[in-house]
């Protein structure tokens, strides 16, 4: 039983550095596109408008300085996810109540219907599958819950009553 539990441990372990690095690579691959947008061709779109004359009403500029600033604050975002991923331990996630990775059934209250979600990184969220981010409302709202709590969750849609009827951990996953 012991190194049954111990190859589970290890190949637990492997699945989370590969999300981890697949995660890393999704970053990194929209990091390069970015700074090549942001090093090589908005130099040259912003000096082809600047040679059309007066910048004030020069859209082809403004476009190009709209394009700059957003593709800069686009990149510290990148960056910053960048250096939370480093900081990530897998190995201190609960394994008595919901975290990344977990498995919820929720009962929502005021339909009378179940529904599951697993918890991802934004990265990995795709809603329509339930797979929902950690720092959605609803995900922020699950973290460190247990079966029997209820929770409420102000979405965009409205607000929300649920009631964790099931939770499976990282650590219980097949």
């Amino acid at each position: 039983m012991g190194r049954a539990h111990s190859r589970q441990g290890t190949a637990r372990k492997r699945t989370m550095v590969d999300i981890a690095d697949k995660i890393r690579k999704k970053l990194l691959d929209e990091i390069k596109i970015l700074e090549f947008e942001f090093h090589n061709e908005l130099p040259k779109e912003l000096m082809k408008a600047r040679a059309h004359g007066d910048l004030s009403e020069n859209a082809e500029y403004k476009y190009a300085k709209e394009r700059q600033s957003f593709v800069s604050a686009r990149l510290g975002q990148l960056h910053q996810r960048m250096a939370d991923l480093a900081m990530l331990n897998l190995d201190s996630l609960p394994k008595d109540r919901a975290a990344y990775g977990s498995r919820l059934r929720l009962l929502d209250l005021k339909k009378s219907q179940e529904v599951e979600y697993k918890l991802v990184t934004a990265e990995e969220a795709d809603a329509a599958h339930g797979m929902i981010s950690t720092t959605s409302p609803i995900g922020k709202a699950l973290l460190g819950k247990k079966v029997g709590d209820e929770i409420t969750v102000i979405t965009p849609a409205g607000t929300k009553e649920f009631e964790v009827v099931r939770l499976q951990t990282i650590y219980e996953e097949d």
